[in-house]
This record gives structure tokens, sequence and C-alpha cells, in this order.
């Protein structure tokens, strides 16, 4: 019954926002075009196309998926884009329920209290996932943010090829997904390693090529938006027109220094919206669409971080960062709001105090399916007898 009330929310808002989407969609379809385009043409497509479109800032992958839908009229590509990705939102509500749900495994957890976690934080993710894939249909985002969720659910299951897979392909969509690789430090510690090789294989099979070929490839990652006044940089010193230098080293390394100390505290559920807290406080733009990668990260911290049955961080980010672009005027105050969130949220993520969960002592043939990991036992489906499907 959640899924379905769920489906009919999302299908509400696409009715609404669809007309008038698809803001940067035609980024997309260039980039589409661009990436098959291969030798033929005007030789700035194929693998030169980030040494001549610097200014295409998504992964090789986005192109890869977007160039699907390229044979198709523009408004029909659209509109099919749009309905796929909306899709996607769907999805990754499934798996951050069974990513729970396998979390908490034998735990004693009430699995109908969990779906109305799932329900309530997912009435607060939708409006967001509709405004990054219908309203502004940066696919990009949307497939990082999808493999991030995949990456997470197949955290849970102990699964450190898919899981290093995954956030590689994250990566490969869209480069600020580099904040959520910490998420493989949860993984048992002898299994770092094979997460690791399947992330640098995937990453370099996808990005290699282009700056073999073109090596100008680089200018990409030194390319620069302006810097909004309602921006949290302005806050912290950064009040160059365009991008600062330092800025995007800066979020790199604070996303990163972030999620490995969740995963060192014991709270490996909040690397994804530390990791999007990054982002927004370091990031010299501001669009709404910025909030769905937030949006992820309280679902994912409201559902498997937390035990309450009220997820108040995903409402909590939705009315403050997204409700005060509307009701807040000045730009200013708009950028000390985000300020105020990132480190709210932060502090709580990392230092509030929580209990650590327990499980029920059950039958030694059970405990068959425990590895240990960083932040306390996991289960293993692979070692598990039948009893864990059940």
């Amino acid at each position: 019954m959640h899924l379905l009330l769920l489906t009919a929310w999302t299908v509400l808002w696409f009715a609404v926002v669809e007309p008038n989407g698809g803001f940067s969609w035609h980024y997309l379809r260039t980039g589409g075009e661009l990436i098959y385009q291969g030798a033929s043409g005007d030789g700035t497509g194929g693998l030169n196309l980030y040494a001549h479109h610097p200014e295409l800032q998504m992964g090789p992958i986005s192109f890869l998926v977007a160039g699907l839908f390229n044979p198709f009229s523009e408004h029909t590509g659209q509109f099919l884009a749009a309905a796929f990705m909306s899709v996607l939102g769907l999805v990754i509500m499934v798996l951050a329920g069974r990513s729970a749900a396998t979390h908490f495994l034998g735990t004693g957890t009430n699995h109908e209290r969990l779906r109305r976690r799932v329900l309530i934080a997912g009435l607060a993710f939708i409006p967001m996932w509709i405004e990054v894939s219908v309203r502004f249909g940066h696919l990009d985002d949307v497939l990082a943010l999808f493999f991030t969720a995949l990456a997470v659910w197949f955290l849970t299951r102990c699964n450190p090829a898919a899981v290093g897979a995954c956030l590689a392909l994250a990566m490969d969509s869209k480069p600020t997904a580099l904040a959520f690789v910490p998420l493989i430090l949860a993984l048992p510690r002898d299994r770092w390693m094979r997460a690791v090789l399947w992330c640098a294989a995937l990453l370099a099979l996808a990005w290699l090529p282009f700056f073999i070929a073109a090596p100008d490839s680089f200018a990409a990652a030194k390319f620069t938006i302006p810097n909004s006044p309602a921006s949290a940089l302005r806050w912290l010193g950064g009040n160059t027109p365009v991008t600062p230098d330092w800025a995007r080293p800066a979020q790199a390394a604070l996303g990163l220094t972030l999620g490995a100390i969740a995963v060192w505290r014991g709270r490996w559920a909040g690397v994804v919206l530390l990791g999007a807290n990054a982002r927004i406080l370091l990031d010299p733009s501001v669009y709404t669409y910025y909030t769905a990668s937030v949006l992820l990260g309280t679902l994912l911290w409201d559902v498997c971080g937390q035990r309450r049955l009220v997820p108040w961080w995903s409402w909590i980010a939705l009315i403050v960062l997204y409700g005060s672009v509307f009701a807040v005027p000045d730009e200013s105050a708009k950028g000390l709001i985000r300020l105020g969130f990132v480190a709210v949220s932060t502090v709580y993520v990392l230092f509030w105090p929580q209990h650590r969960r327990k499980r029920r002592r059950r039958p030694a043939e059970e405990d068959e399916g425990l590895v240990e990991g960083p932040w306390g036992p996991m289960w293993d489906p692979n070692r598990s007898r039948p009893w864990a499907a059940r």
C-alpha cells in the first residue's frame, strides 16, 4: 500500500511539473548526440566531447543514456526521459526500504513501522525528485543518485564488487558523486580492496579514453559558473564572481572526510547526506535540484540510521532548503539558511547520541550469516541459511 501511495504521489507531481519541465534537458540531448557522433561530424564529438564542450559537466554514462532518447522528436524524447527518471525515484524508494530491512534484520524491527517511515519520508523525497528529474531534466544527477542508492542496497548485503561498481557508475554519471565513496569503508575490512578495484576499473574504463584521445579534456575540470549571492559559499569568504579555485577541491575533500568520519562513528547511513551537505555548502550555485541529493541523504538516514517512526530530517530538509527559496526574499539570508542546515544536520549525524542496535540471540546455525563490519555485525545473505530470506 505504501508503494501505491508513493506511485500516486509521483504521478501527481509529474502531471503538475512536466508541461513546463525539461529546463536543462538540452544539455543532455546535445551531449547524447555528440558522444555517439564518434569521428563523424565536425570532430567535436565522440572522445573529443569534453575538450570542445567543457560546459557539459555530466559524466559519459549520462550522455550514453541520454542518447537513447535522441531517435525520438525533441518533445517526445524529453517526455520519455522525464518518465524514465521519475520511475527511478520510485525504485530508489524500494531500494531504501529493502536496505533498511536488511540492515535491521535480526534486531526485532517492526516492518510495518518501517514501511510507514519509508512512506512519510517518501512524501518529502518525491517532490524534490520530480524537481531534478522532470523540471530540470538532469539525468546526470538522477543516475548518480540512483546508482548510489543501489550501492547502499548492495552494501547492506555485503557485496563489495557491486558496491564498488555502483559507486563508479555514479561518478561516471556525475563526478560530484565522489563524495559518496566512503560507503566502501562500511564494508567488512577484508572486502575493501575488492570494492576499490572494481570502482577504479570502471572509473578508468569510462574516463581514460577521453583524456588519452584528447588531453584538452582536462579543461572541463576548470570550467567555472557564476557565484550566486544566495550561496553558502559567500558566507565562507568565497566572494569571487565565479567559482573560486579552491571550491571544487575543498568540496570533494570535505565530503570524503565527513563520510569517513561518519563510518568511523558507526553512522554509515549518514554518508550520502554529509556528501550532499558538502556540495551545497561549497558550491557557488544554488539550483533547487541540488536539494534532491540532500533528500536522498535524509531518506537513507531516516530509514537506515534512525528507528523513530517520523522521519524528521526529510521534512526539515524539504522545508528549510526548498521552502526558503520561496519564503525568504533576501539572497544573503538564503545562503545563511543553507549554511545553518549543513552545520546542524552534520553535527546531528556525527555526534547526536544513538543507541547501538542489538540483535536478538538466535540459534548458532543462524550466526553463520553474520560478518563483522566496521560499525557492527552485518548480514551476508551469501553465507546465511534459508531463514534469512523469510
